[in-house]
């Protein structure tokens, strides 16, 4: 049975792979990419089916959270139900996501500023070495470069000639680099897979 799943494993791979390469065999990609997109549609759906299912047992047992977890499951249907019916392009709908999802998710993107803030400090005080020092820098002069002076606008040098140069030459070059990187390791997995070296569909 471990033989078969990676025969076809490594069957499809190529024949994925060989689509890029020969016309002929586009068909055949095409296919096997939908197959593929259905099969995840099918996940995020039983991983909704499992986030249901793991808070209404919660509710049920009348563990701790219990509101937080009616509240999810009340917002999930209301929402699921007014999209359906509405469609996601509705005014309604769209007054919902600018009204509710965007502020929670700035809100959050908040707290996360001033949690990897305070995480950085506390960094300098476990160690303190050139890199803590040129993050905490970094952090430092894009807050104030973002900051705004009520009276005056953004605060000179930082907002209008720091905070580009940062965003637009080494952010741009950290980001090239990452995804240089996680491109390498993906083909570096997809080739593991590929000669069956690695099995992630259950086999060793």
């Amino acid at each position: 049975m471990r033989i078969l799943t990676a025969a076809i494993a490594v069957a499809i791979g190529l024949l994925v792979l060989a689509g890029y390469f020969l016309p002929v065999l586009a068909g055949i990609q095409s296919m096997l990419l939908g197959w593929a997109m259905i099969l995840a549609g099918a996940a995020a759906l039983l991983g909704v089916f499992n986030l249901i299912s793991v808070h209404g047992e919660k509710i049920l047992r009348r563990e701790k959270g219990t509101l937080y977890s009616a509240l999810l499951i009340v917002s999930l249907f209301a929402t699921f139900i007014f999209a359906l019916f509405l469609r996601p392009d509705h005014a309604a709908i769209q007054l919902l996501v600018n009204g509710i999802i965007l502020p929670s998710e700035a809100a959050l993107m908040g707290i996360l500023t001033v949690t990897l803030l305070y995480a950085a400090i506390r960094l300098l005080r476990q160690r303190v070495d050139v890199m803590s020092i040129v993050f905490l820098s970094t952090v430092l002069l894009i807050l104030l470069g973002s900051a705004t002076l009520l009276p005056f606008g953004e605060v000179p040098f930082f907002g209008n000639v720091l905070r580009p140069w940062v965003n637009d030459v080494l952010s741009v070059g950290g980001a090239r680099g990452i995804l240089i990187g996680v491109a390498l390791g993906t083909l570096t997995t997809g080739l593991r897979v590929l000669f069956a070296i690695d099995r992630p569909y259950g086999g060793k």
